[in-house]
């Protein structure tokens, strides 16, 4: 008895996985009737298919026969003495929606009657083929609602086969849905021969776009000349110049918001191009408001810092310099907050994910890869820019030698440093770069920097005298500072002759460089005046002893 009931507990396992321990799936709705007011439909409908219901739906649609098109809607919540009044009404409303508003592609619906999911997933085992009796076209949102598209599939009680329809709870929507998404007032004036079709758009989308982009490009240039003389009647330069840098972005809020008030009220656009310049306003209007807050806060700061710090170069203390660096690391901050409330925003408004299929990309991790290796250097920069401004190894005003230049930190950006030269140049570095290579900060803690004046002179040069004539010019010099550090010392000698080093207190870098000229030249005057004979020689050795040469013998 034992061995029996093994063997049939091995069975059953062996035949669980090939479902038959399990009921098969419902892959259809059942209903009672289907469409009865509607009567026998035509012997050329299709409506096997997800795919063979929306092509005949646009079909007959779009060749005005909306009493055929009313058999791909299923209307059971509709009393059956009206549905043959209502059904053609209903199909015709349904198409002019999806016409302005859903652009379907047809390659992308399933060509099998359960619509199985055949996916590579599917195939190896991760997700087992499953059937579906629904499937969601698209979603709409009017009002603060979002309505959805779908399509499902019935079988009335007195048929052999199941048919795809849209599901009643679409038809119970198509009233709402086209009174926003449905034609305008303006279109009921266009004649019917620039309704019809070429290509992709209508002969009156053809002839209608370039007149709009031509008045919205009319509307953003009457906005920008209206911000800027709007500015020129303040007579606080900081009101001019904050408002003056908030014009252009203002003119795109209003281009972009023109544009919203003529397709939401005058015309509506084929669904093509609708799904293209629909989310294109929304950016455009976010960024407008984005922008013109930035400059706006950007004007603010900048008139403050320099109000109140002036120039910034390492001569101005520590702590002026720590503010102008904060000063921009709120900058950045408040541009990385406005930017991904901006993302949010405009993600939850144009449903990107559902509209145009880039969610097919994204759970396949083509998106996230693709936007790794494309914003690698930028996002590196951005963070390498806040590791600056958190950490400040560099601040604003600093001074800095960065490969053999000698330069200001005059801005730090979100992915470059703004260098200014001494003469006057400007050198930009990726902020990544400048932080991966060593540089020499000599404003760390203060301005101050030690000199060094050398001269090559004869053996017979007197340090002594010379240390005498170095501190009397140093102390002269008004750019020298904390005197007991002046010092001077034979740093080296050779067959030539010796070299001596002077060293003296700068209060920054800048004055340093002209400081170490005057004492260069102070020294070389001393030198050339009081013991010519001190420059270095040539000596040449003979029988009878040293022979000297050069300048000092020329005499």
């Amino acid at each position: 008895m034992g061995v029996w009931c093994a063997a049939l507990l091995v069975a059953l396992l062996t035949l669980a996985p090939h479902g038959l321990a399990q009921e098969p799936e419902q892959t259809w709705y059942e209903t009672d009737t289907l469409n009865a007011g509607l009567g026998a439909p035509p012997d050329q409908l299709d409506r096997e298919t997800p795919r063979a219901i929306v092509r005949g739906f646009l079909d007959f649609a779009e060749q005005s026969r909306f009493e055929e098109a009313a058999h791909f809607l299923n209307l059971e919540d509709i009393p059956q003495g009206e549905q043959a009044a209502r059904g053609p009404d209903l199909a015709q409303k349904l198409f002019e929606v999806i016409d302005r508003r859903v652009w379907i592609n047809l390659s992308s619906l399933p060509s099998r009657p359960d619509a199985r999911i055949t996916s590579n997933a599917a195939n190896s085992g991760e997700h087992p083929e499953r059937f579906r009796r629904n499937v969601e076209l698209a979603k709409v949102e009017a009002e603060g609602r979002i309505f959805e598209i779908r399509i499902a599939r019935f079988k009335p009680a007195d048929a052999e086969e199941a048919v795809w329809l849209f599901s009643p709870q679409t038809v119970d929507n198509i009233g709402l849905m086209h009174e926003a998404f449905g034609p305008r007032a303006f279109e009921r004036y266009i004649p019917d021969v620039l309704k019809r079709e070429y290509g992709a758009l209508r002969l009156w989308e053809w002839v209608g776009l370039p007149l709009l982009l031509a008045a919205l490009a009319t509307v953003g240039w009457s906005a920008q000349w209206l911000v800027n003389t709007l500015a020129r009647q303040f007579s606080r330069p900081l009101l001019q110049w904050a408002i003056t840098r908030a014009s252009a972005p203002v003119a795109l809020f209003a281009v972009a918001g023109t544009a919203q008030l003529i397709l939401g009220h005058a015309v509506s656009f084929s669904g093509p191009v609708t799904s293209v310049v629909q989310p294109l306003l929304v950016i455009l209007m976010v960024a407008g408001v984005g922008i013109a807050g930035l400059r706006i806060v950007d004007a603010i700061l900048d008139r403050i810092t320099r109000r109140y710090i002036g120039d910034i170069d390492d001569a101005r203390s520590v702590d002026q310099r720590e503010l102008y660096t904060s000063i921009y690391a709120l900058r950045r901050i408040v541009l990385l907050l406005m930017v991904g409330f901006a993302l949010l925003y405009v993600l939850s408004q144009i449903q990107v994910f559902e509209s145009i299929g880039v969610t097919l990309l994204a759970s396949a991790g083509v998106l996230t890869v693709l936007l790794g290796i494309a914003g690698q250097s930028v996002l590196g920069n951005i963070l390498a820019s806040l590791q600056i401004a958190l950490a400040k190894p560099v601040r604003i005003g600093d001074s800095v030698l960065f490969e053999g230049d000698w330069a200001y930190v005059e801005s730090i950006y979100y992915t470059f440093l703004r260098l200014r030269t001494w003469d006057e140049r400007r050198i930009i570095v990726p902020v990544q770069y400048f932080v991966s290579k060593p540089f020499e900060n000599w404003s760390v803690k203060d301005a101050r920097m030690m000199k060094t004046v050398s001269l090559r002179l004869d053996h017979t040069a007197d340090p002594a005298e010379l240390r005498e004539a170095f501190e009397r010019l140093a102390r002269e010099d008004e750019d020298v500072i904390d005197h007991d550090t002046l010092a001077c010392f034979v740093t080296g000698h050779d067959d030539h002759g010796q070299e001596i080093t002077f060293y003296a207190m700068t209060p920054d870098p800048s004055k340093g460089w002209v400081v170490e000229m005057r004492l260069r030249e102070g020294l070389m005057r001393y030198v050339r005046e009081t013991h010519p004979e001190w420059w270095p020689r040539d000596r040449i050795a003979n029988g009878e002893g040293l022979l000297a040469g050069g300048a000092g013998d020329a005499e």
